[in-house]
Formats: structure tokens, C-alpha cells, sequence
């Protein structure tokens, strides 16, 4: 099969929509422009495991217009957008595999498809298609060139895969560039978080206690938004510098047992297992929602939920009641996967504009330096990083100033000091 998506009648409502992102996302289109004259990316062929959203569907379109040959599969089962799956297909030529709320048999059957692409340039969000071959398909390894990396929780599974030495090829880490983890995990992120959880329950958050686990620029960002909307903030850690940032930053901060018997809504968004468990089941109050914004429903310990569970059943799209054995009831938002995409729309498309600029450019500098770098985890160059953010100003009509030349020499000189 060339393509798995729900309906292609979809079609036309997903080009629209995609169309109303690319106009908010302007550093991407001008780099599609750029892409479309040189074809940089000419015959070269790209597996992408990414949500497929409206704003991956203008990426996708730009690697195509560099001449890339592109698969693309969900990241997450979901996070699809059904209508921009279909788009894809039918409208910009793009083979896609992806079904919003698919099963796990579908969702790596959608991985196998993208690997049996046989990429020379793959992009992950959450390392499934990396950890995919070298675990089930290490013949797919001999043509890569190299990868990208989106997302943090994927960051860290490759850093360990490379310092295990298990890492075959070299990835660059998209998600580091500062154009990237500055602006999509704390705005995207932050917003995006909020608007899942009052799109999946409606409930005010203003006066309500929100407890956020973990505080890396997504979980700063969730916590300013709740904060904005009149929400009482509690941060739970296991970094003391973070801990202590957050309480600098005007929040309280405690263990999640502690945290647990205040919380009205819980969020976690730190990559790591089991955030919220047992202990913390046991101390919340009646009526408490839980949700994850990491890449991966494991910071929630369902598996234990379920069996605790005297009864449950879902009494809202996407929202889950679980009875205790003491008459309590705790809500599950998108059975603990991604509550910004699963139930409302992922990150809006300016910041992804330039989470994307840094997968298109990062592709290029890859095609261009990949036989120069040794398997392993890069950073992004700084030049893409800086190219960005000037673009970034320049389409928001905003001028910066520019060090005289006086100015640069004192800074690159030792010789002057106190006058």
C-alpha cells in the first residue's frame, strides 16, 4: 500500500486547513522557496515519524519541494489530524500513514512502512523509527545518511543509545536548538497543554490548584499558562536547580505524594516513568484530573490505576472516570497520551514554524556533511539557529541593532579594563 488513512473524502478539509497554518508560518515558506530553486534535497529519501498536523503537512511539503522523496507516519496513535493525513495524500503527493486513535499493531505496522522507505534521512519525534531498525531492521542502516531528532523524551533515548555505543549513525538533535526548545516547548507546549485540558473538560481553571511535574521549558511553560488563567501552581522535581528556579519564579514546590492531596488538575511533562503512582493515587482527592503532555503514556502508572479500579468508563470524549475502592473518582485525560494533541490541535503553527525551519535545515546540513560526521548525537550549528531567529524577526517586521565595529573589537579584546 502506498498510503493508510482514514477517508480521503477528507481531503479538501485538510488542505484548507493547512493552508490557514502555512500563513502563520513564514520563515518555513520562505525556506520552501528558497528549497524550490535549488533542490537541495534532490532524490534524497526521507522517512518521517512525526503528528501529523497541519503544521508537519507544511514541512512535509517543503522537504518535497527540495526535491526529497518523503514518507511520512504518526508518532503518536493519537495525535493524527485525519483530515491533513488525507491532504497529504491527496493533494501534495506526500505518502502518509497514519489513523488518528489507530492501534499499537497499526502503528508500528505505519513505522515498518516508513522504514521499508528505506531512508536515507530519517526524523523522529520520540526515537520510535530509530530504535525500530536498529532493533528490528539493522539492514535499513547501510544507506542512512543520518537523522533528526524533534522532541526531548527522543533526545534521551538517543544519548543513551550513543553512549551504550549502540548508535549506528549521527542525529541531530532539533530539539536543542534554542529556536526550538525556547519558543515550541515553553509557548507550544504551554498553551497547547492548556487548551487540551479545557477542550477535553471544560473547567475553569482560575482558582483551581495545578500541579505540573517537572519544570524544563515545557513544564515552565504550562505553569505560567495555568498561572495566567488564575490557577494556583504546585511544581514537583527531582532537580534542585529546577526546584529552585521554580520557587524563584513564585511557585510552591513539593513531592508529588504532598502535591497529590492538593491537586485539582496534574499535569506531567518530564520524559521519565511512572510520575505519577500508587502513592499519589492514593493521597488525591475526589474529583482530580490527570494528564501527560511527555511523548510517551507512561508517566502515569495506568496499568496500576486500572487495577485499583472498582469500575470505570468514559464520561466525555477523551476523558476517563476511574472509581476507587473509597468512593473517589480521578479522572484520565486521552488515556495519558499527549492531552495538546489528542485533544485539542498540538502547538499553534508560529512556533512550529520555526521547530520546522530547524527539521528542513537540518535535513540540507545533513545531506551536505553526513560523510564527514561519526555516528552520535549533534547539536544543531549555530548558524541554523541564528538564521532562524533572523528570519524569525524579519517576517514580524522587526529590526535589531548591529554592533559597530569599535564595539566589536572591545568585545573581542583582553587588553582594556577599569578607566
Amino acid at each position: 500500500m502506498d498510503h493508510h488513512v482514514k477517508d480521503l473524502a477528507l481531503a479538501d478539509s485538510g488542505r484548507a486547513r493547512i493552508e490557514w497554518a502555512d500563513a502563520d508560518m513564514p520563515v518555513l515558506a520562505s525556506i520552501r522557496e528558497r528549497f524550490e530553486a535549488e533542490k537541495p534535497l534532490a532524490g534524497v529519501r526521507i522517512s518521517a515519524c512525526l503528528h501529523v498536523t497541519t503544521e508537519t503537512a507544511n514541512l512535509m511539503r517543503t522537504l518535497a519541494a527540495g526535491g526529497a522523496d518523503c514518507v511520512l507516519c504518526a508518532s503518536n496513535p493519537l495525535s493524527t489530524q485525519d483530515d491533513v493525513a488525507a491532504a497529504l495524500v491527496q493533494h501534495y503527493g506526500i505518502r502518509t500513514y497514519a489513523i488518528k486513535g489507530e492501534d499499537t499493531e497499526s502503528y508500528y505496522a505505519h513505522i515498518d512502512a516508513a522504514i521499508a522507505h528505506k531512508p536515507q534521512i530519517t526524523m523522529d519525534d520520540g526515537a520510535d523509527v530509530v530504535g525500530r531498525i536498529h532493533a528490528e531492521f539493522p539492514e535499513a542502516l547501510e544507506g542512512i545518511l543520518g537523522g533528526t531528532e524533534e522532541t526531548t523524551t527522543g533526545v534521551i533515548r538517543l544519548a543513551a543509545m550513543a553512549d551504550d555505543e549502540a548508535l549506528k549513525y549521527p542525529i541531530i538533535a532539533v530539539n536543542e536548538a534554542n529556536t526550538k526548545h525556547l519558543f515550541d516547548n515553553r509557548y507550544g507546549t504551554g498553551q497547547s497543554t492548556i487548551d487540551g485540558i479545557i477542550r477535553a473538560t471544560n473547567r475553569l481553571i482560575a482558582g483551581r490548584t495545578v500541579v505540573v511535574s517537572g519544570y524544563g521549558w515545557c513544564g515552565r511553560g504550562i505553569a505560567s499558562r495555568a498561572e495566567g488563567l488564575g490557577g494556583n501552581v504546585i511544581v514537583c522535581e527531582v532537580d534542585p536547580l529546577k526546584a529552585l528556579e521554580a520557587v524563584m519564579d513564585g511557585y510552591r514546590v513539593m513531592p508529588a505524594v504532598e502535591a497529590a492531596a492538593h491537586a485539582d488538575i496534574w499535569v506531567t511533562v518530564t520524559g521519565d516513568i511512572s510520575v505519577i503512582d500508587s502513592p499519589a493515587f492514593d493521597a488525591m482527592k475526589d474529583g482530580a484530573i490527570i494528564a501527560n503532555s511527555g511523548h510517551f503514556n507512561v508517566e502515569i502508572n495506568i496499568p496500576h490505576l486500572r487495577e485499583v479500579a472498582v469500575s470505570t468508563r468514559e464520561v466525555r470524549p477523551l476523558v476517563e472516570e476511574f472509581v476507587l475502592s473509597d468512593g473517589r473518582k480521578i479522572f484520565l485525560l486521552a488515556d495519558g497520551r499527549l492531552v495538546n494533541l489528542s485533544c485539542a490541535e498540538g502547538h499553534p503553527a508560529s512556533v512550529m514554524d520555526m521547530s520546522f525551519a530547524n527539521q528542513a535545515l537540518c535535513a540540507e546540513f545533513m545531506v551536505e556533511n553526513a560523510a564527514d560526521m561519526e555516528a552520535g548525537v549533534y547539536e544543531v550549528p549555530t548558524e541554523i539557529d541564528e538564521e532562524i531567529a533572523a528570519l524569525k524577526l524579519a517576517s514580524m517586521g522587526i529590526e535589531i541593532d548591529v554592533l559597530t565595529e569599535e564595539q566589536e573589537r572591545y568585545l573581542s579584546s583582553w587588553q582594556e579594563g577599569t578607566v
